[in-house]
Protein backbone atom coordinates (compact mmCIF):
# COMPACT_ATOMS: atom_id res chain seq x y z
CA UNK A 1 0.00 0.00 0.00
CA UNK A 2 1.23 3.10 -0.73
CA UNK A 3 1.99 6.15 1.96
CA UNK A 4 -0.58 8.50 0.52
CA UNK A 5 -3.23 5.11 0.80
CA UNK A 6 -2.71 4.76 4.34
CA UNK A 7 -2.45 8.90 5.00
CA UNK A 8 -5.47 9.38 2.55
CA UNK A 9 -8.10 8.15 5.49
CA UNK A 10 -8.71 10.97 8.18
CA UNK A 11 -9.18 8.37 10.59
CA UNK A 12 -5.51 7.07 10.23
CA UNK A 13 -4.58 10.53 10.00
CA UNK A 14 -6.17 11.27 13.02
CA UNK A 15 -4.51 8.70 15.03
CA UNK A 16 -1.55 9.10 13.50
CA UNK A 17 -1.86 12.95 15.22
CA UNK A 18 -2.44 11.48 18.55
CA UNK A 19 0.92 9.76 18.04
CA UNK A 20 2.78 12.15 16.72
CA UNK A 21 1.66 13.69 20.71
CA UNK A 22 3.35 10.54 22.27
CA UNK A 23 3.04 6.91 22.29
CA UNK A 24 -0.68 5.98 23.49
CA UNK A 25 -2.33 2.60 24.40
CA UNK A 26 -4.83 1.19 22.20
CA UNK A 27 -7.47 1.74 24.53
CA UNK A 28 -6.68 5.74 24.72
CA UNK A 29 -6.84 6.02 20.76
CA UNK A 30 -9.83 3.85 20.67
CA UNK A 31 -11.64 6.14 23.17
CA UNK A 32 -10.82 9.41 21.15
CA UNK A 33 -11.07 8.02 17.19
CA UNK A 34 -14.67 6.37 18.25
CA UNK A 35 -16.05 9.90 20.00
CA UNK A 36 -14.80 11.86 16.77
CA UNK A 37 -15.76 9.25 14.12
CA UNK A 38 -18.71 7.37 15.90
CA UNK A 39 -16.87 3.81 14.60
CA UNK A 40 -16.96 0.42 16.93
CA UNK A 41 -13.81 -0.60 18.46
CA UNK A 42 -13.19 -3.41 16.28
CA UNK A 43 -13.04 -0.61 13.20
CA UNK A 44 -10.62 1.05 15.28
CA UNK A 45 -8.19 -2.13 15.16
CA UNK A 46 -8.21 -2.60 11.95
CA UNK A 47 -7.32 1.21 11.03
CA UNK A 48 -4.40 0.56 14.17
CA UNK A 49 -3.57 -2.85 12.37
CA UNK A 50 -2.94 -0.98 9.20
CA UNK A 51 -1.14 1.30 10.13
CA UNK A 52 1.54 -1.55 12.19
CA UNK A 53 1.34 -3.34 9.16
CA UNK A 54 2.37 -0.65 6.89
CA UNK A 55 5.37 0.68 9.43
CA UNK A 56 3.67 3.82 10.17
CA UNK A 57 2.92 2.78 13.77
CA UNK A 58 5.15 0.51 16.44
CA UNK A 59 3.40 -1.54 19.01
CA UNK A 60 4.70 -2.93 22.09
CA UNK A 61 2.91 -4.90 24.81
CA UNK A 62 2.94 -3.90 28.76
CA UNK A 63 0.91 -5.74 30.57
CA UNK A 64 -2.36 -6.35 29.00
CA UNK A 65 -1.93 -2.96 27.23
CA UNK A 66 -0.85 -2.54 23.97
CA UNK A 67 0.99 0.72 23.52
CA UNK A 68 1.47 2.50 19.82
CA UNK A 69 3.96 5.07 18.68
CA UNK A 70 4.57 6.37 15.65
CA UNK A 71 7.44 5.29 13.54
CA UNK A 72 9.30 8.32 11.85
CA UNK A 73 10.58 6.34 8.73
CA UNK A 74 7.77 5.86 6.47
CA UNK A 75 6.49 9.62 7.39
CA UNK A 76 9.60 10.82 5.90
CA UNK A 77 9.64 8.57 3.24
CA UNK A 78 5.95 10.61 2.54
CA UNK A 79 7.54 14.08 2.80
CA UNK A 80 10.51 13.28 0.35
CA UNK A 81 7.20 12.22 -1.87
CA UNK A 82 6.25 15.51 -1.84
CA UNK A 83 9.22 17.37 -2.40
CA UNK A 84 8.78 17.87 -5.92
CA UNK A 85 5.74 19.35 -5.26
CA UNK A 86 6.63 21.98 -2.87
CA UNK A 87 7.42 24.90 -5.49
CA UNK A 88 3.59 25.00 -5.76
CA UNK A 89 2.66 25.68 -2.40
CA UNK A 90 5.84 26.35 -0.88
CA UNK A 91 5.58 30.51 -1.99
CA UNK A 92 2.56 31.37 -0.96
CA UNK A 93 3.36 29.53 2.22
CA UNK A 94 6.39 32.15 2.26
CA UNK A 95 3.86 34.70 1.48
CA UNK A 96 1.41 34.11 3.90
CA UNK A 97 3.93 34.06 6.76
CA UNK A 98 5.20 37.52 5.59
CA UNK A 99 1.62 38.56 5.99
CA UNK A 100 1.18 37.22 9.06
CA UNK A 101 4.34 39.04 10.38
CA UNK A 102 3.26 42.17 8.91
CA UNK A 103 0.14 41.82 10.82
CA UNK A 104 1.43 40.87 13.92
CA UNK A 105 3.99 44.10 13.59
CA UNK A 106 1.45 45.93 12.71
CA UNK A 107 -0.65 45.53 15.67
CA UNK A 108 2.35 45.24 18.58
CA UNK A 109 2.97 49.19 17.24
CA UNK A 110 -0.22 50.27 17.04
CA UNK A 111 -0.38 48.79 20.86
CA UNK A 112 2.79 50.52 21.55
CA UNK A 113 1.38 53.63 20.24
CA UNK A 114 -1.81 53.65 22.20
CA UNK A 115 0.63 52.89 25.27
CA UNK A 116 2.64 55.92 24.70
CA UNK A 117 -0.53 58.28 24.39
CA UNK A 118 -1.91 56.76 27.24
CA UNK A 119 1.38 57.86 29.46
CA UNK A 120 1.25 61.18 27.96
CA UNK A 121 -2.29 61.64 28.92
CA UNK A 122 -1.93 60.64 32.29
CA UNK A 123 1.51 63.13 32.63
CA UNK A 124 -0.94 66.20 30.95
CA UNK A 125 -3.61 65.45 33.37
CA UNK A 126 -1.06 65.09 36.22
CA UNK A 127 0.59 68.42 35.33
CA UNK A 128 -2.61 69.93 34.70
CA UNK A 129 -3.80 69.37 38.80
CA UNK A 130 -0.23 70.01 39.86
CA UNK A 131 -0.13 73.88 38.43
CA UNK A 132 -0.70 76.91 40.54
CA UNK A 133 -4.12 78.05 39.98
CA UNK A 134 -5.05 82.05 39.74
CA UNK A 135 -7.20 83.91 42.15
Amino acid sequence: MHALDILGDPVRRRILELLAEGERSAGEIGDEVQREFGISQPAVSQHLRVLRESGFATVRPEGARRLYAIAPEPLENAAAWFDPFRRFWQPHLDALGTELARGRRTRRLAAEREADAAIEDAHTEESDTTEPQEE
